[in-house]
């Protein structure tokens, strides 16, 4: 295929405006795939301000909409629930669209014939920060002193977003956000589907809780709103006297202008009606990727602005997109309707073991399960692991890989977590056998990172939130580049990347709760009583001592009826298999484990940061809440509990760990052992040399 750049903007309206034309003239039929492209009006245009990268020139910015079809009938299709309940045009194929934004060099002959893609969390882009681009929905809008450092755009690399989830188009007024539009199922007859909807919502404040489907009826019967403040409370249900829906039935309301309690947690559940095709979101990543990289013009003779240009595409998510890249392969979405392999490289972020859920009637892809939320949607669902693995529960042997490595369409995988995931996402099934018994070998087609003491995210060290302590402000994002660089180099040569570390039930580096041997007696800088001083620290937590409750999510399979592996939930919100109805702490579990630390309390395995080995803090993955849900998880976050700087400073405040002065004696010994830390990841291709001045002007002050 041949490069066919964008020269001249007057040559792509020309083809922008023919489309409306051309639209109008009959096409011939076509097979499921996107059909039609559409750029938005001054597209494509000039990113950066124009600015030129060195050795590589200025980029384009692109904007516009895809429209996709899926044929139904083809096998490959067959496992998007709904997928024949949904309307079809006249070649009996599904239509859907979406919103899509691209970054690529001007010129071709500079490209690295590479592209990331992120399929957006929840339509909102997240990979500014390890571009190192502003962040936010418009990275194109960053400073020509940021493309001219970034991390992809100085080696000629090409950034692709598109829209997937279909709640995130709800709730946007931003332009760049990247949306999807689905079709509503509808029975054989054409009538309207109805089903069991469940709404569960904390941390929301305000009059009015979103629903994501209407309710079937204005009729209240039947309908349930409950209340409760802890997690372990009983639901109470509220008088239906005092909710409605409001206007257009896409909300719950309080009447008499009450409000809802913030952080407080509220579920309902009703008849819900008109479900959206929601797996087809699958199909747009798939098809989206697969245009750009194999097409040259859609069937309207609109050219693919990439065409003959991407040789490798890779992706980069953080959070909720790896969810949909888990259940993309295990769906064998990566090989598209032509046959061929469609992703080369899979790079997630922060969602190891679960899957999403999307692939169901009346789901919810922008739910997450965490220690106090969304623990009923079906999230968490075998296969977990990428090899083939037999389930105890229900007898299943199944796989992630099973079905590209059956087409050779697989693409390779690097999974990168953190020990929130473990505590809140049950990470070690990622690389445990499901009954939690032994632990897994690597996958030859993929490797796990686990990113000692992080937690989800980075968090504000100078920030609580909801929590009891700091949250912990540890940013991996520079080893997310270099395993980047790493994922190239195994798709392009096979070089292979470095090895997965992970904690092993046989090494003695994960366990229960329990087992876990975190510190005893770290001094709570937030005890109200607290002899420290000199900190500007408010002093309002009742306990002494930092808390430590061992709470952990547990993994279940539940009951959601006959149909589930159909993708219909007649039970929903679901409930425990018999014989656990009455007691459902016995079962059924799918055991799961968190990682061991050290006496600071730091993680034991895994990828260590240079915060990590050279300490001046103890990091955790998990935090608790304070207030009134105090002893709750506090979800994503975790905590920084920084150590003494002076041997006397610990000995006044009795803290167990050793001061910054006894580890390390001077600042200068300290930042040199912290550069010691860095050289060493460099030398295990887990950090870029560029990155390592940087990484080492971060290190978090001594003190001494």
């Amino acid at each position: 295929m041949r490069s066919l750049p964008f020269r001249r903007k007057a040559l792509v309206h020309g083809v922008s405006c023919a489309l409306a034309a051309l639209s109008l003239v009959a096409v011939p039929d076509a097979s499921a795939r996107i059909t039609k492209i559409v750029l938005d009006s001054g597209s494509p245009s000039l990113a950066f301000g124009g600015a030129s990268v060195p050795g590589v020139g200025q980029y384009y910015k692109i904007t516009g909409w895809a429209y996709g079809e899926i044929n139904p009938r083809d096998q490959l299709n067959r496992v998007i629930t709904d997928i024949d309940l949904a309307p079809l045009n006249a070649r009996r194929n599904v239509e859907y669209s979406f919103n899509f934004y691209i970054l690529t060099p001007v010129d071709k002959t500079k490209s690295a014939h590479r592209a990331m893609y992120e399929p957006p969390n929840r339509g909102g882009k997240t990979s500014g920060g390890f571009l190192r681009l502003a962040g936010g929905n418009d990275p194109g809008a960053s400073t020509a002193a940021q493309a001219q450092s970034g991390f992809l755009t100085t080696r000629g690399w090409t950034m692709m977003y598109s829209g997937w989830d279909f709640a995130a188009g709800k709730i946007t007024t931003d332009p760049n956000k990247a949306v999807i539009n689905l079709p509503v199922a509808h029975t054989p007859a054409g009538k309207t589907i109805t089903g069991p909807g469940y709404e569960y919502f904390t941390g929301n404040g305000g009059t009015s809780l979103a629903l994501n489907y209407p309710p079937a009826s204005s009729d209240k019967s039947g309908s349930t709103l409950t209340h409760r403040v802890h997690l372990d409370d009983a639901p109470v249900a509220m008088d239906a006297a005092s909710w409605d829906y409001n206007a257009d039935g896409t909300a719950v309301v309080l009447n008499g202008g009450a409000t809802f309690t913030a952080n407080d947690i509220y579920e309902f559940t009703y008849t819900a009606k008109d479900p959206t095709v929601n797996g087809i979101g699958f199909a747009a990543v798939r098809d989206f990727n697969s245009f750009i990289k194999y097409e040259t013009q859609d069937d309207y003779g609109n050219p693919n602005p990439l065409a003959g240009d991407i040789q490798k595409t890779y992706t980069y998510i953080v959070s909720q997109p790896g969810r949909l890249l888990n259940d993309y392969r295990n769906l064998g979405m990566n090989e598209d309707e032509s046959h061929r392999k469609v992703l080369d490289g899979i790079v997630n972020w922060i969602s190891a073991g679960d899957g999403i859920n999307m692939n169901l009637r009346f789901s919810q892809p922008g739910r997450t399960e965490r220690n106090r939320q969304d623990h009923l949607y079906a999230e968490g669902v075998f296969p977990f692991a990428h090899q083939a693995t037999f389930d105890p529960i229900t007898h299943k042997i199944a796989g992630r890989y099973d079905r590209c490595t059956a087409s050779n369409t697989c693409p390779l995988g690097m999974e990168i977590y953190s020990s929130n995931e473990y505590w809140v996402k049950a990470a070690s099934l990622l690389h445990t056998t499901p009954d939690g018994a032994a632990d897994l070998p690597d996958f030859p087609l993929a490797r796990n990172y686990f990113i000692s003491s992080h937690q989800h995210g980075t968090g504000s060290g100078s920030s609580r939130g909801s929590c009891q302590q700091f949250q912990n402000p540890l940013d991996s994002t520079p080893i997310h580049r270099a395993l980047m660089i790493a994922m190239d180099q195994w798709a392009t040569n096979g070089t292979l990347p470095p090895p997965s570390a992970v904690p092993t039930l046989a090494g003695g580096t994960m366990g229960s709760p329990s087992e876990v041997g975190f510190p005893a007696n770290i001094p709570n800088p937030f005890f109200t009583g607290s002899t420290i001083t000199g900190t500007g620290i408010v002093h309002d937590e009742p306990n002494a001592f930092v808390t430590y409750t061992g709470l952990k999510t547990t993994r279940y399979r539940y009951n959601y009826g006959v149909h589930f592996d159909q993708g219909i939930m007649d039970i929903n919100p679901p409930v425990h298999f018999a014989p656990y109805q009455d007691n459902p702490l016995n079962g059924p579990i799918y055991p799961s484990y968190v990682p061991k630390v050290d006496a600071d309390g730091n993680d034991i395995a895994g990828v260590h940061m240079a915060e990590v080995s050279v300490p001046v803090a103890t990091y955790t993955g998990w935090a608790l809440r304070r207030g009134a849900q105090a002893s709750d998880g506090c979800e994503g976050s975790g905590q920084w509990i920084p150590f003494a700087a002076t041997e006397a400073a610990r000995t006044a405040s009795n803290d167990p760990r050793p001061s910054n002065q006894a580890r390390y004696g001077s600042d200068a010994n300290y930042r040199a052992q912290f550069k010691a830390a860095l050289d060493g990841l460099v030398s295990q291709r887990l950090l870029l040399p560029e990155d390592e001045a940087a990484s080492l002007a971060k290190a978090p002050p001594s003190g001494l």
